[in-house]
């Protein structure tokens, strides 16, 4: 029974979207249009359900780039007002359209020449005819059994608030290093860090030149700590790496004769490197295909500028 229940609430609302997406038109471009014209702040405001709404379209603006609040239209009629500015644009969720808190916020809109946009399940309702621009969000039904309940209505509302985010962000050219700029925390974030702001570099950097003597190379390598060195050319571009497993079979080929080898002879030539604008995860991917627990970063003419080590990316939790 609940399955034919959660079936039905689903065909209904995948419907209803379908509706508004046959429904789309130039007003919706029109829409986009006010938005992208905004110098201040895009402000959203609803009553009860289409306030919780308006609420998420509004972190969604704000997490692509666009200044966004949401501004409760109670709290604007008792001193909530001058939150908002010349400059700004209003997005009014309101399905009937006739939402009395909101109705009593035009003429302030009008003074400060803010632009509207409504989305609404009613285009003649007093809220769409006083708007720049009116989306229509209606839905032939709600999910609900009863037919009362905000369901498909807020589901349409939503997904036209997020249209009209995106629509936004490609407008900007909004792009992975700006949405990693607005979520430096969370898993979104980590999944956005670029290897730079990851890796070991200066004197964390583990470094020796071709002509290093094994004594030093395994002083650099444990003072450093990650189980590896890299090996230098004079110009300072990379020309090979050491690691733990290299001395291992060293040692178990030649003994005590490893000692007096230079970097130069022991390195291992052409290891896996990787540039500095690399997101973490593509890194982490990899490091993990290879099965190595290092790998070195190199800038465009092959000059070392840091290394990376598994246990750094693993801690950022990327899978």
């Amino acid at each position: 029974m609940s399955l034919d229940t959660a079936r039905r609430v689903l065909r209904i609302e995948a419907q209803a979207i379908q509706n508004v997406l046959q429904r789309l038109d130039s007003t919706f471009e029109k829409a986009v249009d006010l938005l992208f014209a905004c110098k201040g702040r895009v402000v959203l405001t609803g009553m009860g359900k289409s306030g919780l709404v308006a609420r998420k379209i509004s972190a969604t603006f704000s997490s692509t780039g666009t200044p966004s609040f949401f501004l409760h239209p109670g709290e604007a009629l008792h001193g909530d007002l001058g939150m908002l500015a010349r400059g700004d644009t209003l997005i009014a969720v309101s399905y009937g359209g006739e939402t009395q808190e909101i109705i009593h916020l035009l003429e302030a809109l009008k003074r400060l020449e803010i632009p509207l946009i409504t989305l609404t399940g009613n285009l003649k309702s007093t809220l769409a005819e006083s708007s720049d621009v009116a989306l229509d969000v209606s839905v032939k039904e709600e999910a609900c059994s009863l037919n009362l309940a905000p369901t498909a209505s807020t589901t349409v509302a939503m997904a036209v608030g997020d249209a009209l985010a995106v629509s936004l962000l490609e407008r900007r050219d909004f792009r992975h290093d700006d949405f990693a700029a607005l979520h430096p925390a969370g898993r979104l974030g980590k999944k956005l860090l670029r290897v730079e702001h990851l890796m070991h570099t200066a004197d964390a950097l583990p470094h020796v030149s071709l002509e290093t003597k094994m004594p030093d190379v395994f002083h650099e390598m444990s003072a450093k700590k990650l189980g590896m060195t890299t090996v230098l050319a004079p110009d300072g571009k990379l020309a090979g790496i050491i690691t733990d497993g290299d001395l291992r079979r060293l040692m178990e080929k030649q003994g005590g004769a490893t000692l007096s080898l230079t970097a130069g002879e022991a390195m291992t030539r052409n290891p896996q490197t990787i540039g500095p604008h690399v997101l973490a995860s593509e890194a982490l991917n990899a490091m993990e295909k290879k099965k190595i627990t290092s790998i070195v970063v190199v800038d465009d003419i092959q000059k070392v500028v840091g290394v990376v080590h598994l246990h750094d990316l693993w801690t950022l939790e990327l899978i």
